[in-house]
């Protein structure tokens, strides 16, 4: 079972606003707010964020999210755009290994790669 997932980002500010706006569609807020990590969930965190060393992401991440509905996906998603999020796949069906049925895909701030994504049945 996972237990969290820690990204290390280059502008705490701008990816915690990125997370913010993303997230809330799907129900989740701040259950942490220092100055040295930022921890998100819906009714603990598991998500946290920390600045690195400066330089943003180094590898390849991928973090997906469970929508309620494909209208959580898109709000999600537009939201995330909007606040610095780059599209990486705007929403649709999806047949990847791992996503759901409906998804969308987006690059925080630092490069990580973020999959929001609703499952049939």
């Amino acid at each position: 079972m996972l237990h969290h997932v820690l990204l290390e980002v280059a502008d705490l500010g701008a990816s915690s606003e990125f997370y913010d706006a993303m997230l809330a569609p799907l129900g989740w807020r701040r259950h942490e707010n220092g100055t040295s990590v930022i921890g998100y969930g819906i009714s603990r965190p598991w998500l946290f964020i920390s600045p690195g060393d400066g330089e943003g992401a180094t590898g390849s991440v991928l973090v997906s999210f469970a929508a309620p509905g494909i209208a959580a996906v898109k709000a999600s998603w537009e939201a995330g755009v909007a606040a610095g999020g780059v599209s990486a796949a705007d929403p649709g069906e999806t047949k990847g290994p791992g996503s759901g049925t409906f998804s969308a895909f987006l690059r925080d701030p630092d490069g990580h790669e973020v999959e929001i994504t609703v499952s049939s049945g």
